[in-house]
This record gives structure tokens, C-alpha cells and sequence, in this order.
């Protein structure tokens, strides 16, 4: 037996040159959300300041994520529009990377982590938005690849960084000698573990005192002119993709090809379709009147679902380093900084696996499946609180349990609302935004009750991401049962019209 069907594979056939775009706007994506936590120390002696000021830097480049990830759908009714916006964001992705080290204050570094913020939410949001647009019922497969390349992203980057950080204090303050060399450096690698989960844990790591004034010595510039050359393919892709379809200027005066293959097909792919909007246009109350009570509840179990899960995600990379090194487990800093990598490829490879399973079994099979495994970790973990070895094992399986939900929860809801509503925005945003308050959440809990109570945060929301998505399959039945019932109706009052006349 193949592993993709002819069907599938001729879907793909049809748009491997969209799809290949798409997966490499998301590979941009990665390698620009996982090079903060490595560099950002690096990044404080450029700008000479201090831990608490350098960490607005994490927010910063959060919130806007979350701002362009609600305005991403605002760029969905054509294709012309969606690619120019993808280009755009792509191509500043870049932009940032090679102005990073010319930012020598850290109000400069902020605005400019806030532009790319913008640029990777607009990017999430299309990426996501289209590939749904593409393949519809088939479109699980290819949504599991897609975040399998934000994985592939984010394990390049810290790689890419690491040859150029900063061994020992990259300020040399008049102070500093030779013989504190030992214990800055151990400092400095304690401090770039626990801030590697986006600067959730600067509580923990205040207290350690940092020079902001004197000779800076840092080659960190180099990793971020690498990463601005290795991104400059994915804007360079998606500009072809544009030539390839005649949406540039000097194609003007010849038919698009994708309207052509839009008349082809019947579906309409301009404002008259009925495609997905932008998170403020899901509002409109002239889309939603007459929508069944199920509609709106779908679209809110459904974010909230990717609110808790995307939160655990966050919550994990964030502070598993900060609670292995704290009591009982006393880990060693260098063992314990493995634990985020360790998570975060587990994910890649869950990704990667997924792409597989996703085609061999529904989304909601899948669902359970991966959500039951969260919470089965979870207590797991609780369990063998006191134990180093089961700490890994745990991080490897719940990386790979919870890989598949966003895709799996994304392909599943848009079938469940046949590809009508603003979903994917909703789900998008609702993911963006679990992600940031549920570290700040947890971290304030962390900071108040101690580490364990991290394993017990997590543990709950899995719980009551598990009871969302029980009722998410409540309320999908009883709509499914809403939208039969109504199409029964409309055949009633057709029939007698067809008769009399």
C-alpha cells in the first residue's frame, strides 16, 4: 500500500508550487521565533542594558504576534493580495534579521522584534488560511507538514547562533578580571537556558548581576547576517510563486492564471466567495444572521482548545529548564538546558509522523488520541516528580503527544463548518494569544507556590483541554444534526414552488 493515495497526491500535484511556498513561509516562521532565547544575553551587552529591560524584547515580539495573527485574515479574498502580503512579511522577516545588529539600544531592538512580531502572525494566519482554501477535506495531511517546518525552523536557528555566542560576560566592565571567568560563564549559561522559553522565567534569574557599561564583545551579529541570507530563499519562493501565476505588475494586461483555473473549476476564489475573513470581519452582522447557536459555539470551544494547548507548549519550553534545576531534581545547568531542545524536537518529529497518521485516520481520532496522551504524561510526570531519567522520557512523549492538536483541531473544525467561517483567524489568534498569558499565568504561580506547582499547572489545563474538546464533539454533532435539518427544510419549500409552476 502507497502512503498517499492517487487522489491525494494529484491534489498536490495540481498545487505543489503553493503548498512548497507555504511550507517555506512557515520554515521563516521557526527561525525566527527560536533565535531570541539563545541570543538574548548576546543581545543585551549590543544594547547595553539590563535583564529586566532586554526581556520587554520577548513581549514585544509576542503581542505583536498576536496582533498580526487577528489581522492576517484581512489579506484572504484573493490570492493576489494574500501572496504580495506573504512577500512582504517574508522578506521583512530578513530585513529584521540583518538590522538586528545595527539596533544599539533596546527600545530599537523592541520595535524591530515588533515589526517581525507583525510579519510571523500575518504569516501564520495565511499560511494556514490558504492551505485550508487549497485542499478543504484533504487539507489535514498538508497542515501537518506545514508545522512540521516551523519545527524544522526552530531547530535551525539556535544552530545557526550558537558558534557565535558569548562564552563569558559580553560587557567587560572595569571590574571584571580573569579569575571570575569560570563563574560568568556558568552564569551565562544558567541564565540562557532558563530564558530560552521566550524570557517567561526572568523572575527566577533577576538576581544575578549583569555589567551595562563597558567594552562590548560579541560576534552575534554574524549568526543574524547568516540567518537573514539562509531566509532570503522563502520571500525569493513566494516572488516566483507570483511570476509562475502573472500577479506581478507586468502581467497586468493577460489572464491570471488562477482565474483561469477558478472559472475551470466553478469556485470562486473573489470577494463574491464565501471564504474566510479577518478575526474583526467574523463580526459582521450581516455574515452572521441566521447562524445556528452550534456556529458560534464551535468557533469558541474550538479557540479555546488551542488556548490551553498551545499555552501548555508555551508554558513547558518556558519553565521545564527553570523546575529541573530547582528541588528535588537539582539537575545540572547543562543537562537541564537539553530538556528544551529535547521538547521541541520531539515536536518536529511528531510533526513529521503525523503528516502520515493524519492520512491514515479522522482528525478527531487523532484528537483524542493526542490529547489523552497529554494528560496520561502529565500525571505521569506528577508521579515521578523526583526522578531526572522519567523527566526526559516525559518531555520526549508529550512533545509528540501534543505535535498534532493544532493542525488536527484546525482541519477538524473547518470541516465541521464546511469551510464557511473565519475559523482559522479565530483558531490562529486563540492559539497566539494561550501562548503568551498562560506563561504569564504560570509563571506567576511558579514564582508564588514554587516549582512543582508548574507539573500541577499543566496537568489542570490538560484536563480542561480534554473536557473542551468532549463538548467540542458534542456541540459538532448536534450541529451537523442543525445544518441536515435545515437543508430538509429548504427541499420542502422548494418542492411545492417546482409543482405550481
Amino acid at each position: 500500500m502507497t502512503l498517499l493515495d492517487a487522489r491525494i497526491w494529484s491534489l498536490f500535484k495540481r498545487h505543489w508550487r503553493q503548498t512548497l511556498t507555504y511550507w517555506s513561509a512557515f520554515f521563516s516562521f521557526g527561525l525566527c521565533i527560536a533565535f531570541l532565547g539563545p541570543t538574548v544575553l548576546d543581545l543585551r551587552c549590543q544594547t547595553q542594558s539590563t535583564l529586566q529591560q532586554i526581556t520587554w524584547v520577548f513581549f514585544s515580539q509576542q503581542f505583536f504576534l498576536l496582533v498580526g495573527s487577528g489581522l492576517g485574515g484581512l489579506f484572504k479574498k484573493t490570492l493576489p493580495s494574500s501572496l504580495l502580503a506573504l512577500f512582504s512579511c517574508t522578506l521583512v522577516i530578513s530585513l529584521v534579521f540583518a538590522f538586528i545588529p545595527l539596533c544599539d539600544h533596546v527600545l530599537l531592538l523592541s520595535v524591530a522584534m515588533a515589526i517581525a512580531g507583525l510579519a510571523m502572525g500575518v504569516i501564520d494566519t495565511i499560511a494556514n488560511l490558504q492551505l485550508v482554501k487549497l485542499y478543504q477535506k484533504d487539507s489535514a495531511v498538508f497542515l501537518q507538514a506545514l508545522h512540521f517546518f516551523i519545527g524544522l525552523g526552530a531547530l535551525v536557528s539556535p544552530l545557526v547562533a550558537d558558534p557565535f555566542l558569548a562564552e563569558d560576560c559580553c560587557v567587560l566592565g572595569a571590574n571584571w578580571t580573569a579569575n571570575s571567568s569560570s563563574s560568568s560563564s556558568s552564569d551565562l549559561q544558567h541564565l540562557r537556558s532558563s530564558l530560552a522559553g521566550h524570557g517567561a522565567a526572568l523572575g527566577n534569574v533577576s538576581q544575578y548581576p549583569l555589567h551595562t557599561e563597558g567594552v562590548v564583545v560579541t560576534r552575534v551579529s554574524y549568526a543574524f547576517w547568516i540567518m537573514a541570507l539562509i531566509n532570503l530563499p522563502v520571500p525569493a519562493a513566494v516572488l516566483a510563486l507570483m511570476y509562475h501565476e502573472r500577479l506581478l505588475p507586468c502581467f497586468n494586461y493577460s489572464p491570471h492564471l488562477i482565474d483561469r483555473d477558478s472559472l475551470s473549476s466553478g469556485s470562486p476564489t473573489g470577494d463574491g466567495g464565501q471564504g474566510h475573513g479577518s478575526l474583526f470581519g467574523c463580526c459582521n452582522p450581516a455574515k452572521l444572521r441566521g447562524r445556528p447557536a452550534s456556529f458560534f459555539v464551535l468557533h469558541a470551544v474550538g479557540g479555546a482548545i488551542l488556548f490551553i494547548t498551545d499555552g501548555i507548549i508555551g508554558s513547558y519550553a518556558g519553565f521545564v529548564y527553570t523546575y529541573a534545576v530547582s528541588p528535588p531534581l537539582l539537575m545540572g545547568h547543562k543537562t537541564a538546558g537539553c530538556l528544551d531542545s529535547t521538547f521541541w524536537a520531539s515536536i518536529t518529529v511528531g510533526r513529521l509522523a503525523f503528516i502520515y497518521l493524519s492520512y491514515r485516520y479522522t482528525s478527531p481520532r487523532l484528537l483524542t488520541v493526542s490529547l489523552a496522551g497529554v494528560i496520561l504524561v502529565q500525571c505521569l510526570l506528577l508521579i515521578f516528580y523526583t526522578s531526572s531519567v522519567f523527566l526526559f522520557i516525559g518531555t520526549c512523549v508529550l512533545g509528540l503527544c501534543i505535535s498534532s492538536v493544532f493542525p488536527s483541531m484546525l482541519a477538524f473544525t473547518e470541516d465541521t463548518l464546511d469551510y464557511k467561517g473565519c475559523a482559522t483567524t479565530v483558531l490562529v489568534t486563540s492559539a497566539s494569544t494561550g501562548e503568551m498569558m498562560l506563561q504569564l499565568l504560570v509563571g506567576s504561580v511558579i514564582h508564588s507556590q514554587g516549582s512543582y506547582s508548574f507539573l500541577l499547572c499543566c496537568t489542570i489545563s490538560s484536563f480542561i483541554g480534554f473536557s473542551l474538546f468532549l463538548l467540542l464533539l458534542y456541540v459538532q454533532h448536534s450541529h451537523r444534526n442543525c445544518s441536515t435539518d435545515s437543508s430538509q427544510d429548504t427541499d420542502m419549500k422548494e418542492k411545492p414552488e417546482a409543482g405550481g409552476s
